[in-house]
Order: structure tokens, then sequence, then C-alpha cells
């Protein structure tokens, strides 16, 4: 049976985020009688892994939750992140953008994950922003990027987007309008279940537009670029901190997913610049679609949660998370 236990983590800037726990307890012994801020859930599966997944703009755990059952029940113990403001991770004080999601709530849960459960595994499972937001804390905190296995990415690109003048003229009108209203009322579009504001939007469409991957808030010369394995040192350190520059730091395997479908928010090209700015030989690309054989052309949202994916695109992230089991 698959179980469900949540989790408020604080983050460095007093906000709190929802962490989900979903494992199937057929497969699990799950002491109840302790208390300790330790899972005690212990997988008796050999190769049981911890997963952690996340979602994107507009969305909330529904995102993952199917793929997450669907991995659990293989044996694995399934972790998913609700962004500040999302799903069940209480409304924020203030305003965010897809960095402060990077900086304080992948923080907090990587902290939860690896201080306080003491997990000795991970592999991560993202979707859109959620793939965005994981890249940019890897590079702002490289000590962990040894200890995920692998990484999943579904629709996943920060600044591709722009693959002709109709979709620029699409995303530069998504800004004006956004703007001018303040958010998107993503419920009335049914792109998810919540409406983003102009701040947290406006980082995603100045990216594409411009073509880069640039911080809000942090500069070259900042302190913790010292962390960074390697800077270049031609780079003018008043410059804003470009993230893209710093992207083959991340040495995880990734399967990348990209979808035929996906025109606007992460089409194919997109995600294949995205990836290749990894420049990790270790790392997969796939486009599904019908001319590659597979079921449809999928939608931005139908290559995570339809059932042709759960048929054809599932199999092979938990194939890719078994090979990279250790």
């Amino acid at each position: 049976m698959i179980t469900e236990s949540l989790k408020l983590v604080t983050t460095k800037d007093g906000e709190q985020v929802a962490v989900w726990k979903v494992f199937d307890s057929r497969v699990f012994n799950h002491d109840t009688s302790n208390h300790n801020s330790r899972d005690t859930a212990s997988c008796l599966t050999a190769n049981g892994q911890n997963i952690l997944l996340t979602h994107g703009t507009f969305s909330d755990k529904q995102t993952c939750l199917r793929i997450a059952e669907y991995l659990a029940k293989l044996g694995h113990a399934c972790y998913i992140m609700e962004w500040r403001g999302h799903g069940h991770s209480p409304l924020p004080k203030n305003e965010f953008n897809f960095e402060t999601i990077a900086t304080y709530d992948f923080a907090a849960t990587f902290c939860y994950l690896f201080d306080e459960l003491k997990l000795d595994n991970l592999h991560c499972v993202t979707h859109s922003g959620g793939g965005v937001g994981l890249t940019m804390f890897l590079v702002q905190n490289p000590r962990y990027i040894d200890k995920v296995n692998s990484s999943t990415m579904f629709a996943c690109q920060a600044y591709g987007a722009v693959v002709s003048r109709q979709n620029y003229v699409k995303i530069l009108a998504a800004k004006v309008f956004t703007r001018v209203f303040g958010y998107i009322p993503a419920k009335r579009l049914k792109l998810g279940p919540v409406n983003e504001n102009y701040y947290t939007m406006n980082q995603w469409y100045d990216w594409n537009l411009q073509k880069n991957f640039q911080s809000s808030f942090i500069k070259q010369s900042d302190n913790f670029k010292s962390n960074i394995i390697s800077i270049d040192e031609e780079f003018n350190h008043d410059e804003s901190f470009d993230y893209r520059q710093h992207m083959p730091l991340i040495t995880t395997p990734i399967y990348a997913i990209s979808a035929k479908g996906d025109n606007l928010i992460s089409p194919t090209p997109g995600c294949q610049l995205f990836f290749d700015d990894f420049d990790n030989p270790a790392s997969v690309f796939r486009e599904y679609s019908i001319s590659n054989g597979d079921l449809e052309d999928y939608s931005h949202s139908r290559i995570m949660i339809s059932r042709n994916a759960a048929k054809e695109v599932w199999p092979t992230v938990a194939a890719w998370i078994e090979k990279h089991t250790k």
C-alpha cells in the first residue's frame, strides 16, 4: 500500500517547504513507535534507492505523485519537495523567483535528507523549472554533486525557448501581460493549480528573451563563488553570476527528456541546448515523439503525467536509476 507522510522543513530565510515521503509499506518496515527526527523506514529490497522529485511553476506535488508511486512500488523511497507557496508549503512572507527556490528551498531539503535522515544515496527526478532549480542549487553547492547518483530532467530548459520569432513574440507578450495583471491565471488557463506572479516569472522571461542564465542577486565577486571548483578569471567580477558558465561542474549523469509537442515552454531545441551545456558524456538526451517510434508527440505536462508516459517513459527512468545505483 502506498503511504504518504508530510514534513515541513525550514529554510535559512525563515520560510517552510513541504517534503512528502512516498513509499510502499509492503516493501518497507516502518517503525511508528520511534518518534525521533530521523526517519525509521528501512527498505526490504536490495536495490531500493532514495529519490527526490520536484515540480516546476504552476504546479504542486500532484505533478510528481504518480511517477513517485510507480517508483515506490519498485521498492524505492520517494521524497517530493513542493516549492514555497505551492501545494502544502505555506505562503511565503516575501516574493520569490526560481533562484530563491534553488538557494533556499533546495538547500533546506538537501540538508533534511542528508543531515537529518542521513541518506546514503539520492537520485533526482524533476519536471520543468524543478530541473532549473536543481541545476542552480548544485552550482551553488558543489559539495552535493557527488552525493547525487543520477538525475532525470523532464522538459527542462532555462534560456532556449526562443527557437523562432513567433516564440520570442509569445514570451514577450506573456511578460507584458504578467506585468500588467500582476500574475498568470494558471487555474483559469488550465496550466496548473498555482497562479504565478510577475516577480516569479520575470526571471524565466528574461533568461529566455536575453538567452542567458544570470543570477538576479549573485555577482561574480560574491563570496560563495570560492566554493565553486573552477572560476574563469576573464569574467568581470562586477557582472551578474551566470550559471550557464558553470554547468559543466555538475558531473552527475543526467537523463534529459524532451517532448515533441512542447512548442513553447521547453521545446526540444531548448532542452537540447540546456543538456549540451552540462558537457557530460555520461548523460543521455531523448526526445519522445511519434517520429521516434513513441506513442505520441507529448506536451509539456503529458510527458510527465500521462498514461502513455507511464507506459513508455517511466520505465526508462527506473532503468536509469537502477543503472546508477551504488
